[in-house]
């Protein structure tokens, strides 16, 4: 593949007819892909646990009571005790941070969660448990078979849209009515 082919920055929308449970109806934000294989973060499936929780276990005391109450999110089945955080491109420095070209970053360090609970953090950000990865060619594989639509990744769907609300408005920025679409695959 070519730099311009990869989907790094992208979401990827489950199309209807996947029969992965992991991934039906989601939208996995794309942080890396190459010609090693690629790495996701579903952004719309809280797991019903808060923010606060993960503070708690960590013994970081919020100053914000908003980010106490932030959903957490899976991220996706693979290391589901590892966390990742997504959030703008800021001015702080965290250990373990991946910059993605569209102007957001992914840091899987605990110094940005301390940050966030001393009211230093990002201004905006999400919290995910666990991620998607695939294989050298295991995407393409997929995107072949048409699991996946692909659309440049949109910050404010990431930070503002209600989670049961993502998997259409990601859609609909390609101008697709995704539950229009029917789960059975159209071979004549």
């Amino acid at each position: 593949m070519t730099e311009g082919q990869y989907l790094t920055g992208q979401f990827l929308i489950a199309m209807p007819a996947m029969d992965d449970p992991n991934f039906d109806r989601t939208v996995t934000y794309v942080c890396e892909h190459n010609d090693d294989g690629a790495l996701g973060i579903v952004i719309n499936r809280p797991i019903g646990m808060a923010l606060g929780e993960i503070f708690a276990q960590l013994d970081l005391q919020a100053e914000d009571d908003a980010l106490v109450v932030q959903p957490v999110l899976e991220g996706g089945p693979v290391q589901p005790e590892r966390g990742f955080v997504i959030h703008d491109d800021g001015q702080t420095e965290f250990g373990a941070t991946l910059e993605v070209p569209d102007g957001l970053c992914v840091t899987t360090s605990r110094d940005i969660l301390a940050a966030m609970a001393a009211g230093k953090g990002p201004p905006r950000a999400i919290v995910a448990l666990g991620y998607a990865g695939w294989g050298a060619g295991q995407l393409e594989a997929e995107m072949a078979a048409n699991s996946w639509l692909t659309v440049p990744a949109d910050p404010a769907i990431i930070f503002s849209v209600p989670f049961e609300r993502r998997w259409e408005a990601a859609a609909e920025l390609i101008g697709i009515d995704i539950t229009a679409l029917s789960s059975e695959a159209g071979h004549g």
